[in-house]
């Protein structure tokens, strides 16, 4: 057993109404659930019309309602350049069937450390409809296609949209982590299955975060979190190597390819940054 899965905090609606979490507490590995919905909708990418996706209406009652009701939200389509299209809805950016058919849209991908140079994970909670119960990254979600979060300059969109999820899956208040504190770095090209239904098909920008936080995480949002050093990170993955856990495939990307050269490199990320856009 990873030495922090057993220092676990478990995020539950109890805790929640106990007020905020200090930084620095661990998680507990729990099984994953599987979800999936989707209703028909015309679906438009370059110029085209299509029909996306649907499922009968008997399985929207085997989903969590809040998380349905978040699938509503408008994504930012873009092109395999990173160039926006358009806008879609996130529950059809996120079908197998227009994954298939090419549907790309814009991501984010968080890596928060503390002062003790350790880095923040969760566990996604059951109620997720892609990768429930998978361990990830901080805080992993998606621009959405609004005036302040189209804005490209220096990815100031992509990071106005990280302080507003790290407050809504993790509970940090908006004033501890500015868009001038979460630094851009590069981004990622990949797409990934969850099950049968639901995938991700992204460009993923990379964000670090370097500070103490004050957390009070949403139990809808996240099962579980912890503060990992380097080394329990290595025995984590050798934990889903061998099947014990499930990690998130950007996650997996991630830890594999960049993660620890990055890590070794808080003080001098700066030569890391580049505007290339890394195939997966």
């Amino acid at each position: 057993m990873w030495r922090a899965l057993a220092r676990a905090l478990q995020v539950g609606r109890a805790a929640r109404r106990g007020g905020p979490q200090a930084w620095g507490r661990s998680l507990r590995e729990q099984n994953a659930a599987e979800r999936g919905y989707a209703e028909g909708s015309s679906l438009r990418v370059t110029g085209r019309a299509r029909r996306a996706a649907s499922m009968p209406e008997s399985d929207v009652d085997k989903l969590d309602a809040q998380q349905v009701q978040l699938l509503a939200e408008m994504c930012i389509l873009i092109d395999e350049e990173d160039r926006r299209i358009g806008a879609e809805t996130k529950r059809n950016c996120h079908l197998n069937e227009n994954i298939d058919r090419g549907l790309l849209h814009r991501a984010f991908s968080v890596f928060l450390f503390n002062t003790e140079n350790k880095l923040l994970l969760q566990q996604r909670s059951d109620a997720k409809i892609t990768f429930p119960g998978c361990f990830t990254n901080t805080c992993c979600s998606h621009p959405l296609s609004n005036p302040g979060e189209l804005e490209e300059k220096e990815a100031i969109g992509v990071r106005r949209a990280a302080q507003r999820r790290l407050k809504a899956e993790l509970g940090i208040p908006m004033e501890e982590v500015p868009p001038e504190e979460i630094n851009y770095l590069t981004r990622i090209h990949y797409k990934a299955q969850s099950d049968g239904i639901w995938g991700e098909h992204e460009i993923d920008y990379i964000l670090f975060v370097r500070k103490n936080v004050t957390l009070n995480p949403d139990p809808n949002e996240i099962k579980s979190y912890c503060y990992v050093t380097k080394e329990e990170l290595r025995e984590l993955l050798k934990n889903a190597a061998r099947g014990e856990i499930k990690l998130t495939p950007w996650f997996q990307i991630i830890a594999n390819d960049f993660l620890f050269k990055w890590w070794d490199n808080l003080n001098h990320l700066n030569q890391f940054v580049d505007h290339k856009i890394h195939r997966m």
